[in-house]
């Protein structure tokens, strides 16, 4: 009876946490008082002040005395030496305009001697969107800031207006999608770099389409992601939209693959032929974490699973 009464309340104090307590596994982040939250925080700092790289470009500026005359006897003074430390200069995004400028040329003695004369202009490079007043690297600002560091787009409307040029969101959601078009054929090579690999990391996530073809708005569809694994010299991960989760949409992606891949426990990833599906200890850590909040003891099983998973992280991160 005590057994079955300490089940009923491990489970009633699951669902409770579940429900109430956060969802999410991370340590919380600020946004707003972000510098407050890690100023607070108990840090040892190496003493010293930080190197900075050398591969960083760097700009000396030499500052002078105005008065070179001696306080004492009234001579001018010598260099004898000088006194050398560095900062950081950071510049925010810098808006220009290249102006492209085409001549135009003609043949003096054709003009003169034929009745038709032939104006030959020089060509300017090929644009990545033709007629478009994007450049290559405005293309690669604005997909770099969304996709790498999360930055929406309408946040990259505000920045722009406030460095003097006015764009819509959806102009900068048409260079999006069309600067997908132009890498396929990266992705491709990227793919083939992939799956020559002897294991690979995937995952799928659920993602709504609003605007699909014979779908409705509300229906879900799925993101697959790929990833090399953690000790490849050339880390590699390739985003796979298909419309469902089935086992078809992963062999239509790893093709002919022979290998590892590393996944979670959903089924679609089994009985997949030449491939070893192994399991990754982070989802593992998930239920020794759901178990660690019905433990009554301090150190018990789940502590000391979710304990041994964390030093095989840090001897991850020793070896990496």
């Amino acid at each position: 009876m005590q057994t079955r009464i300490d089940h009923l309340l491990a489970e009633l104090k699951l669902s409770k946490s579940q429900k109430y307590g956060k969802k999410s596994e991370k340590a919380p982040r600020g946004t707003f008082n972000e510098a407050e939250q890690v100023k607070s925080e108990p840090k040892h700092y190496k003493k010293g002040k930080q190197t900075l790289p050398e591969a960083l470009p760097r700009e000396e500026i030499e500052h002078k005395l105005a008065d070179t005359s001696c306080a004492c006897c009234g001579n001018n003074m010598h260099v004898c030496g000088s006194e050398e430390s560095e900062q950081v200069k950071i510049i925010p995004a810098k808006i220009s305009v290249i102006k492209h400028k085409q001549l135009k040329y003609a043949c003096r003695h054709c003009e003169n001697s034929q009745i038709k004369n032939k104006i030959i202009t020089a060509s300017k490079p090929k644009q990545p969107i033709p007629g478009s007043i994007a450049s290559p690297e405005t293309l690669t600002a604005v997909v770099t800031a969304k996709y790498c560091d999360a930055l929406p787009l309408y946040r990259q409307v505000e920045i722009f207006k406030r460095g003097g040029l006015t764009l819509s969101r959806g102009t900068l959601a048409n260079w999006c999608i069309k600067a997908g078009t132009i890498i396929k054929s990266l992705v491709a090579a990227m793919q083939r770099y992939l799956l020559a690999q002897h294991s690979l990391c995937a995952d799928e996530t659920r993602v709504q389409v609003l605007d699909e073809p014979d779908k409705k708005a509300t229906s879900q569809s799925y993101m697959w992601v790929y990833r090399s694994n953690e000790m490849s010299e050339q880390p590699l991960v390739i985003y796979n939209y298909q419309a469902g989760r089935s086992r078809a949409c992963l062999k239509e992606f790893l093709g002919d693959y022979q290998g590892y891949l590393q996944c979670d426990g959903y089924v679609a990833y089994d009985n997949v032929d030449n491939i070893i599906p192994v399991g990754c200890w982070e989802h593992a850590r998930r239920k020794y974490n759901d178990a660690l909040k019905t433990e009554s003891k301090n150190k018990g099983r789940a502590h000391k699973a979710i304990s041994f998973i964390s030093k095989l992280k840090r001897r991850q991160k020793t070896r990496n």
